[in-house]
């Protein structure tokens, strides 16, 4: 367990895949077999966190919202879910989530009627890793396919923070979604657990993790 813990603070963590938000780069949903990713931190102890990164991070307190902690109340189950965790058998008790950085701190960050994808500085970024065709249908109304749903920004991004955003642009509750709170829907480099490297299990989806310069 000391081993463990050590290793999870300082060099890195497996993680399950609870959810559809960053389909198709990681499988995850309600009821299926998730993937298990690894996350190192050794990185970004060497660099910053660069947008077209995925990565893990703790969510700010308006991504809390509706967060429930699902471990059982026998303390030997609970236990024994605490270390599955640590293998990635069992989702971390924490609100714990996985996005694409799409922006960083001093960025400005925009999709509006007539772009051809979300905007970091007036140009579009790459969006060739995006599920398509998308999982929800778009209101042409009041948003795009190219922007993932409704229309957003500008928003300038926060030194220090990051702008997220899920590959399945409109199944996933990112830094959209939390444009109203103190960080504009960011998230501080401090709450970065790391980089996801690739996905290790199940056998049938191992391999790396893209992290493409979206903004070249």
């Amino acid at each position: 367990m000391v081993i463990m813990v050590i290793l999870q603070t300082f060099i890195g963590r497996v993680y399950l895949i609870p959810s559809a938000s960053m389909e198709p780069t990681l499988h995850g949903c309600q009821g299926c077999t998730g993937d298990r990713i690894a996350v190192e931190k050794v990185s970004y102890y060497l660099s910053d966190p660069e947008p077209g990164d995925v990565v893990v991070f703790e969510g700010t307190d308006s991504w809390d919202v509706g967060f429930e902690s699902h471990r059982s109340q026998n303390p030997v189950i609970r236990g024994l879910q605490t270390v599955g965790s640590y293998v990635g058998l069992v989702a971390p008790d924490e609100n714990n989530l996985v996005k694409r950085i799409i922006a960083q701190g001093g960025q400005t960050v925009s999709c509006q009627e007539g772009d051809p994808a979300v905007m970091v500085d007036g140009k579009p970024t790459d969006q060739s890793f995006i599920l398509q065709p998308p999982t929800y249908p778009v209101d042409p109304a009041t948003g795009s396919e190219a922007c993932g749903g409704p229309y957003f920004g500008p928003v300038t991004v926060p030194e220090g923070h990051y702008f997220m955003m899920g590959d399945n642009r409109t199944n996933s509750l990112d830094s959209r979604y939390h444009l109203g709170d103190e960080h504009q829907g960011t998230i501080p480099e401090e709450n970065i657990k790391g980089k996801v490297q690739a996905i290790i299990l199940p056998l049938s989806r191992i391999g790396s993790v893209d992290d493409p310069d979206i903004q070249a």
